[in-house]
């Protein structure tokens, strides 16, 4: 099912929190889209999102005390699965029962980044989406970001076709720790900052690398190596400050996820080319904010982006004072000083860009360019690299025994 030419998709957010928020104010740059519902678990934080659709202009937004009621309700085409982690899979096999009883007409879902926990959660992600006959999308926002698209487009275009593919994918992302207590815990979240930064991480360097218009799967995966370690908030001082913020559940003196990871992938392309991918990402970054780093490769030439390199700065002395915020920039970790200003966050993070392009596929009935099949992808990568962490060995692909595999701090 699709949409008339100049009608509005209706979307439905499962899910209240940081990233729904993020979500919500991209949508302001996407056209023939209305938010019509929300449903999480807290009826003050719907109603504050409810709210914030109405101050944006976005449509009517109903706050649902169900999933199964804004399912239900006739008011939404599509649903953005932006919930915690742990409640993706029971969220989709809501969708899945609904859908499959003709008890609701949605005929679309987006979910955000990690698909699932394990190989597993994400395997039946997909056969659920698909059972139910469902147009689906990955919503992998670093894919979509301005500074990506535009080098991507110009690598490929004038060096690329002249002197070769690209063949190494530098992707780091750094900050100094998530905002909510489940991204510490690691049943709960699927590990520590390797499941959570990570899945960025190679999904955009693999983007990069892959050919315009050949599919993902053309480049195959040989083998990856990961390596994790707790530089940081393991430290006895900082693991107290975690359980003063969060609460007793974030114990990192005894239950830790790891707060570095690092990661490098095996490729190999359609012509038997070898390529690579090094990836980083860390919670124990203390800088302006978030730190998004980006190489690309090639025979003769390179490709560079650094969030933080921003074209406008702004400084304030000792004398400027006030409470704490992000409005500069995501994770902002001070105040004062020299600082970097990223004027449209959305935009350049890429989810503007994704979210339009999301809409778009879902009204027309096309594929978008990340499916949850990419999902599905990325998580094996990550296993194997939890796997490889583990063993302290190599893992080459295909790798059957991922299938069943749980990250050492996400085992109960």
């Amino acid at each position: 099912m699709t949409t008339s030419p100049g009608e509005k998709l209706r979307v439905g957010f499962v899910g209240s929190g940081f990233i729904a928020h993020f979500h919500l104010k991209s949508m302001v740059g996407v056209r023939n889209v209305d938010v019509t519902g929300v449903y999480s678990r807290s009826a003050e934080n719907r109603a504050r999102f409810a709210e914030a659709v109405g101050d944006l202009s976005l449509g009517a937004c109903t706050s649902y005390d169900s999933l199964e009621a804004m399912l239900r309700s006739g008011d939404v085409d599509a649903i953005w699965i932006l919930s915690p982690n742990y409640t993706r899979l029971d969220t989709m096999r809501v969708i899945h029962a609904e859908v499959k009883a003709g008890r609701s007409k949605i005929f679309a879902v987006a979910c955000e980044k990690p698909l699932g926990r394990t190989v597993a959660e994400a395997r039946e992600m997909v056969r659920l989406v698909e059972d139910a006959g469902l147009n689906h999308g990955y919503l992998e926002n670093q894919v979509f970001s301005t500074p990506v698209m535009r080098g991507k487009e110009i690598i490929w275009r004038r060096a690329a076709s002249t002197t070769g593919r690209p063949y190494l994918a530098r992707a780091a992302e750094e900050h100094s720790g998530p905002h909510e207590p489940w991204f510490w815990q690691g049943d709960k979240q699927g590990g520590g900052v390797l499941s959570d930064m990570m899945c960025h991480s190679v999904e955009v360097a693999r983007h990069l690398l892959t050919k315009p218009g050949a599919p993902r799967g053309s480049l195959k995966v040989k083998a990856v190596n990961g390596t994790v370690a707790n530089l940081k908030w393991t430290r006895p001082a900082y693991a107290d400050q975690l359980k003063a913020r969060f609460g007793v559940e974030v114990d990192y003196r005894n239950r830790p996820s790891e707060d570095f990871a690092r990661g490098t992938v095996t490729l190999e392309d359609e012509d038997g080319n070898e390529l690579m991918i090094e990836a980083t990402t860390s919670w124990a970054y203390v800088g302006a904010g978030l730190r998004i780093q980006l190489e690309l490769l090639g025979p003769e030439y390179a490709m560079e982006f650094n969030s933080l390199g921003t074209g406008l700065k702004i400084f304030m002395s000792r004398a400027v004072t006030g409470a704490e915020g992000e409005d500069l920039v995501e994770k902002q970790n001070a105040e004062q000083g020299l600082m970097p200003v990223l004027e449209d966050e959305a935009g350049v993070y890429g989810y503007t860009d994704e979210n339009r392009h999301m809409v778009e596929c879902f009204r027309k009935g096309e594929t978008p360019l990340e499916t949850f099949h990419d999902g599905l992808a990325v998580v094996k990568i990550l296993m194997g690299l939890y796997r490889s962490a583990e063993t302290g060995e190599t893992i080459r692909f295909p790798a059957p025994e991922l299938e069943t595999y749980v990250p050492v701090v996400a085992r109960k």
